[in-house]
């Protein structure tokens, strides 16, 4: 992945990412860590195209993230599922396949039992969301963001409302999808998950990159800020 901010600043009602100057490339996942209010899931929303930044820009293997082309080959997992509560765990990705990407339904439905049946939920395709638990119901979110085929998945938090068990299950199973091919930036304070998972570390503090590097620097903070993270989140 290549990825590049130019001057990128972003404000709600006050400003939470702090004009960033950043150049990276030759990595497939990145984790993007840091305390709460750090300015890591916003940065990772301006980085899927989820929103549009206040001043500046994000280039991602030199396209714009403005660029339709771009957002139809990125997929994304939020916090929470974010499924459809009325529809089962296929239906919430055939009706996407069908609205969005003009599948038939036929096609529409064989993909999404491929991505299901990866993520090892070929027992609960036909449920609602409500009935499976909150594991199955995130790992049926990833089958969905993988459905349309992305070049690069973004992952916010994606065990945030999980206990410990099943956020075991969830990361075990992102970690079986290293070898699709795809490039991966997501968010996480499961830093286990961040040594095994990722081959680049962005650390955040106050809306600014403070560090950055392989997972090693997890172990060696130059700065007092990562000193501090790390110790409050061992």
């Amino acid at each position: 992945m290549k990825l590049e901010l130019r001057n990128l600043s972003h404000s709600y009602d006050v400003e939470v990412i702090h004009d960033l100057n950043f150049i990276l490339e030759n990595y497939k996942s990145i984790a993007i860590i840091g305390v709460s209010g750090s300015g890591k899931s916003t940065l990772i929303r301006l980085m899927s195209g989820l929103e549009k930044p206040s001043i500046g820009n994000i280039f991602i293997n030199d396209k714009s993230v403005d660029d339709i082309e771009y957002k139809q080959h990125v997929g994304f997992v939020f916090q929470n599922h974010n499924l459809f509560p009325h529809l089962s765990l296929k239906r919430n990705i055939t009706l996407i396949l069908e609205k969005t990407r003009e599948k038939t339904k036929e096609e529409a439905e064989s993909i999404a039992i491929k991505y299901l049946h990866m993520l090892h939920l070929e027992t609960q395709v036909n449920k609602l969301p409500k009935n499976v638990s909150g594991g199955q119901a995130q790992r049926a979110s990833i089958a969905r963001a993988l459905s349309i085929d992305p070049k690069i998945i973004y992952l916010d938090e994606p065990t945030a409302s999980l206990d410990p068990i099943l956020t075991h299950e969830v990361l075990t199973a992102v970690e079986e999808l290293k070898g699709l091919g795809k490039e991966f930036v997501f968010v996480t304070h499961v830093l286990s998950f961040v040594r095994d998972f990722a081959d680049y570390v962005i650390f955040m503090h106050d809306g600014l990159i403070y560090e950055h590097g392989t997972p090693e620097i997890l172990d060696k903070p130059k700065t007092i800020q990562l000193s501090e993270f790390m110790r409050k989140v061992r």
